[in-house]
Order: C-alpha cells, then structure tokens, then sequence
C-alpha cells in the first residue's frame, strides 16, 4: 500500500520545517545552547507542521534520530479529544513521576490541548507548576483562546502562521518532481489556494491529483473542472458585469455557473478572493467583498448570491438624495445644449426691487428663478402614490429596509411625507445616510415623485381628541380600531 505523499513527504528535522523558521531558529538556538523549557505550547491553524515539530523537538530534545514510523517509549502522544477527563489527567500525574526508561526526557505530547475538560485542566495546572525534572510537555492546540490563562502563564508560547502561497507552490513543486508529476505552476498556485494556508490539505490535494498525471498535464482547467469550481472567465465576467452596473450580464453569467454544477458557497469563496486579490484597483467592490460573506450561511444560498451581486446594481442612485426635515425648492435642469442655467439667467435677468419700495404686511415668498423653455422633469406629484405598491417594492427589493418600513404608519403634509416609526430603533434606522438614499430612489422608482421626508420615533397620534387626551395621560399609545 502506497504512503500518502503528507506522510512521506514530512519534515525530519527542525531545519527541514517549511514556513515556521521565526519558531523554528529559536528552537534550535536553545537547544544548541542546552537550554530546555519544561513545558512548551504550539498554538495555530490546522495543518502548518504544530504536530510535527512537536515530534522533531521531542526527539532532538533527547537528541534522537526522527523518522515518521519512529516509536519511543519515552515519548508519549496523548490526543485530548478522546482523553479529556480529569481522570486521565490524574493517571498522567501518575504516570510522570517514573522516570524515563532510556532517554534524557520523558516528553509528553498533548495535541488538541484545548479540548479538556475544565477539572482536567485544573489537574493538569498542578503538574505544570511543579513538574519533575525528567519530564517536558508539549502542548498542541488550534484554538489557544480556550485555554486557560494558568495554563498559558506556565508554557513557553510560540505561534504557527498559515503557510504563504509562495512557500507552499515551491515546496509542492518540489514534491511534484520528486513524484514525477506533470502540474503546471497555474495549477500548484490554485492548489495552494485551496489549502487556505495548511500544507496537509495542499500536499493531500495534490497526491488526489496525481493520478491524472499518467494521461497528461495537470492544469487549472483540470483542477476547476474537478473539484466544481467556476472557471477563471466566469469569475472576471461576473466582477465586469458588476463593474458595468450590468444586471442582465450578471443574471447570464449565474445561469451558466450553476449549470455548471457549482455551489453557491464554493463560488461566493472564488469570488470573495478574486475581489480580495484586485480591491487596491477597485475600491467599489468593499461592500460586495462584505456581502459574500453572508453567502455559505444562508439557508438558500442560490438567493441570496443573487440578491448580493444584484443588490450591487441597484445601489447606485439615479438621482439626488431627498432633502430631510427641510423644504426644496427644485428647478428641472434643461439639456446640456440648450446652455447652463446661468447662461438662461443671463438672457432673462431678474428685476431688482427698489430699496424705497414699502415693505408688504404678509412675508414675503421665496423667489425661485426658472429657466425658460426648460423641459419638465416626469413625475408624480406629491401625494399621489400608493403606500402598498411602495412598500411591496421596497420588500422585493431592499429586505433589510422593508423589516423597518413596514412598522410604519404614515400621514401626508403637503410635499412632507412623515413616517411614525413606532419606536427609536426605527428612526435611527431610517436616518442612517444609506437608507434615506434608497427611500429618495424607491420612492422614484414607483412614481411618486420627490417629498420632504420627516421620521418621527412614535406611533401616529389618536385622531380622536377623547383618545387623544387618554393617550397624553397614559404617556402615550397606538390608536386601534375595533370592529363592533
């Protein structure tokens, strides 16, 4: 039976160990130099070589030959996920006051350290104060973050990075020609890639692949098509689409993704590093970056992708945010060829007022200068809209809105639209910038028109002035009607 190429291929020294060299030289520098901590702790991701150099310090510590099928009986691997009572822990205690049968060190292994139990570790905690002079303690562990600090205070720490792309592209070129596999560099990058910085899943994917070196070349293409991901032309036609505000080229290029067999997560992930990749030359692209995050957490994941990238095109506004809490007086912009509005202005001044002329009893009104011919703007006069078709479409459309707006009442003033928002958490919902902007283009989008929009964070006051006056007693309230 073959060896699978992580265990062939693992390092046997601490000068071997790749992409570790900032734990690796300190290590080697106290052991040359004698000095040997009593308990150390290697913390970080899965798959950067913590275990394995647990192994290599285990035995250069008793200055040992390693190889991946050696065995000592003063070396001792204890996994904590299915050694995590505490009265495994006491036999432990037990156990490390008998001396080593050959070595110098008696070394106990504790990977996955994290996972024991809270009595366990308090069992533990003893040992480590006050260890016996022949023993030393490694501890491996994922997640550093659910140790204890006692735990931590009494360990020599040292932290694993994730492997950089570079460093594993080169290590699994040379395991490729050592193997005698046909991969182009395109293929060991993506390959890298897919490891998400562990060289155990980069070197298992790429003895997976190795079988399809007897046929030809291993290239990207091969490696997409095998492992069901999108092509690199999708991924740059899908950014282009959202680049160009183009909804239909985004719809296309979705139709043909998924029928290529791809799942929405694998593609939000590609697509979540190709933006990642190119985000310094398209800075636009940070809020889609943040939305495809949501993507593999949806429960309809084939949606909400869609939802996310079509939501790209319609946040863009066509026209001007509304006006908050304050009168405009707008003005419909003629065409660039009929001239700018101070060129119209030009040709018709208006005429000044006399200084003597007699202050009128009434306030005056604002003037508003009009251009003349200007074409008129379509829209709906204020108004005249209706609260369900408005609602409806910011439902389709805008999800996260539609939970706030459709706890609101409403009541119209002239060109103020107010919306009784119910509570506080309501109106600051409806301040935030973002969403006034989308409240000024639905509210265009089904022909309302531009309004004056003012929040205010209770219900609508009582029409009836018995109710009224209850409701001012009371500290207020929401009126309701009751069928008799």
């Amino acid at each position: 039976m073959s060896r699978a190429l992580y265990r062939k291929y693992r390092s046997k020294s601490l000068d071997e160990v790749v992409g570790q060299s900032h734990v690796t030289d300190i290590l080697s520098r106290s052991l040359k130099q004698g000095k040997v901590a009593h308990a150390y702790l290697l913390t970080g991701p899965r798959g950067v070589g913590k275990t394995s150099i647990a192994r290599i310090l285990a035995h250069e510590i008793n200055s040992l030959e390693y190889t991946d099928e050696t065995t000592h009986l003063d070396i001792i691997e204890i996994d904590a996920a299915s050694n995590n009572g505490v009265d495994d822990v006491r036999q432990l205690r037990e156990k490390v006051q008998i001396a080593p049968v050959s070595a110098k060190k008696k070394v106990y292994i504790i990977d996955e350290v994290h996972m024991l139990s809270k009595p366990a570790f308090n069992a533990l905690l003893k040992t480590l104060e006050e260890p016996p002079e022949h023993v030393v303690f490694i501890l491996a562990t994922t997640d550093a973050d659910k140790l204890p600090d006692t735990i931590i205070s009494r360990t020599q720490q040292y932290t694993f990075r994730t492997i950089q792309p570079e460093d594993a592209v080169r290590h699994l070129r040379h395991i490729a020609s050592e193997e005698k596999i046909a991969i182009s560099d395109e293929a060991l990058l993506l390959i890298a890639q897919r490891g998400g910085g562990s060289f155990r899943d980069s070197i298992s994917l790429l003895d997976q692949l190795s079988g399809l070196a007897d046929q030809k070349e291993i290239t990207r293409d091969t490696i997409e098509q095998l492992l069901g991901l999108a092509s690199q032309e999708h991924i740059k036609a899908i950014i282009a689409a959202v680049l160009s505000n183009d909804l239909s080229a985004i719809l296309a290029q979705l139709d043909m993704i998924d029928a290529s067999g791809v799942q929405p997560a694998v593609f939000a992930n590609q697509l979540t590093r190709a933006i990642r990749a190119n985000i310094v030359s398209h800075p636009q692209l940070l809020p889609l970056l943040d939305e495809l995050l949501s993507v593999p957490t949806s429960s309809q994941p084939h949606i909400k992708l869609l939802t996310v990238l079509a939501s790209q095109t319609s946040q863009k506004p066509k026209s001007a945010p509304l006006a908050v809490n304050a009168p405009a007086i707008t003005a419909p912009i003629a065409p660039a060829h009929q001239g700018s509005i101070q060129n119209m202005v030009k040709q018709k001044p208006v005429t000044k007022i006399k200084e003597d002329t007699p202050t009128p009893s009434t306030p005056p009104q604002t003037l508003a200068v009009k251009p003349p011919e200007a074409p008129k703007v379509p829209s709906q006069p204020p108004g005249e809209f209706d609260w369900a078709v408005w609602i409806e479409y910011v439902r389709v459309n805008y999800v996260a809105l539609h939970s706030v707006l459709s706890k609101c009442s409403y009541e119209i003033d002239g060109d103020t639209l107010t919306l009784y928002a119910m509570r506080k958490f309501n109106k600051t919902k409806l301040d935030d910038a973002k969403y006034r902007a989308i409240l000024a283009e639905s509210l265009l989008a089904v022909g309302a028109g531009e309004w004056i929009i003012e929040t205010i964070p209770t219900p609508p006051p009582p029409k009836d002035s018995v109710a009224a006056a209850v409701a001012g007693i009371m500290g207020g309230g929401e009126e309701v009607s009751v069928d008799a």
